[in-house]
């Protein structure tokens, strides 16, 4: 709810605010943040910091990060002060998703039945936190920003009511290149772990486009309260979280990947036609591209890599789609929506039929490439 309450309105609130310009770099903050959180998280980690105290902190100094990020925006303060503090408060969330996830995981005897439940929970929470924007007339207002920060201290003070969680053990001092996952890159020697790692990180990039551009589209077709359309896609990401239970006891891996693809190629598609009904309808789309690909890519690697491989595996395909693909994802974007605007508006079937084209192909690369062989990988 916290990071939904602030993500979502963005675009809106940068463009309300005469801050268009920076909006795609302000979403590439979370690519940024994303390779330097690792390093925070491993330094506190080699500390031996209890991950519920750790989170608490976070949580507090995201509160306050977003809170001046909102104040610069209202106040009218340079552009880039408002983008730097932006950035600060990208680099205070950053770390506490995969915080969250290990006091979570804790906790849990069976992850592959229990762990999509749970964070279908965490979707919910995301779609309550769109709701409240909307409710609150915030869609476009730094009123979002300051329903985020007070959500953060929300999160800092309920961890103190969360069991208590040892802090990692370490025999050693952690280095650089296994904090940010680098040297997980050994695991790219088994082909359908290289496939899949790379289908994941370019599948970000297009899906990038998502938060900053559908809002938008949304106005300019005439809907109000874009944060609480936006949860379309949220309904059925909890449907697909629920689902993989069973999809999974059905499907080989493959089949689960090539639809999480198709159903993103067929959510730009239909965004592409720029009709009030079919943009809906693609924003639906999104959860089940979401969860089919980007969950289906974690369960991946927790059944298919070697138990001391795993987390480590985790790390680098953070860091190649919150990172790599996600900062291409907003860059690359930006310039993209840059060519595509013209003197009558932006020619969205052109801007979402060519980032289409982009997941046409990465899904060919897929269905080529991946052979679905072995359970194990070559880890030397």
């Amino acid at each position: 709810m916290a990071m939904a309450l602030w993500f979502v309105p963005l675009s809106t609130v940068l463009e309300a605010h005469g801050l268009r310009d920076i909006r795609p770099m302000a979403f590439a903050t979370t690519g940024v943040a994303a390779f330097v959180s690792p390093l925070i998280f491993g330094a506190m980690a080699d500390r031996h910091a209890a991950p519920t105290a750790v989170l608490r902190w976070l949580g507090v100094a995201t509160a306050g990060a977003v809170a001046l990020a909102s104040t610069a925006i209202q106040l009218g303060w340079s552009p880039w002060l408002v983008l730097a503090l932006i950035q600060l408060h990208s680099l205070c969330a950053a770390p506490t998703w995969s915080i969250s996830s290990t006091i979570v995981l804790s906790r849990l005897q069976d992850s592959k039945r229990q762990f999509g439940p749970i964070r279908a929970l965490a979707t919910l929470g995301w779609a309550g936190g769109c709701w409240l924007v909307s409710g609150l007339g915030a869609d476009n207002s730094p009123l979002a920003g300051y329903s985020s920060a007070v959500a953060w201290l929300a999160v800092a003070g309920f961890t103190y009511w969360l069991p208590s969680v040892e802090p990692p053990k370490s025999a050693g001092g952690t280095t650089l290149r296994q904090r940010l996952g680098l040297d997980a890159l050994v695991l790219l020697k088994h082909p359908d772990h290289r496939v899949v790692f790379i289908t994941a990180a370019l599948f970000s990039i297009p899906l990038a486009a998502f938060y900053p551009y559908t809002p938008p589209q949304l106005l300019e077709l005439g809907f109000q309260h874009t944060s609480a359309w936006m949860t379309l896609g949220q309904i059925t990401e909890v449907i697909a979280m629920f689902s993989l239970a069973g999809l999974f006891l059905r499907w080989r891996l493959k089949w689960i990947f090539v639809a999480g693809l198709s159903f993103g190629l067929l959510r730009f598609g239909l965004a592409a036609l720029n009709v009030k009904f079919w943009l809906l309808a693609s924003i639906t789309l999104h959860g089940c591209a979401f969860t089919l690909v980007f969950i289906t890519a974690q369960i991946y690697l927790d059944q298919r890599v070697d138990a001391a491989w795993r987390g480590r595996a985790q790390a680098l395909m953070t860091l190649m789609m919150s990172g790599l693909g996600n900062l291409l994802g907003f860059l690359g974007g930006g310039v993209w929506f840059a060519a595509c605007a013209s003197a009558a508006g932006t020619r969205w079937s052109l801007f979402w039929g060519g980032l289409a084209g982009v997941i046409a192909v990465v899904l060919a690369y897929f269905l080529v490439a991946y052979q679905g062989k072995g359970t194990k990988p070559a880890n030397g």
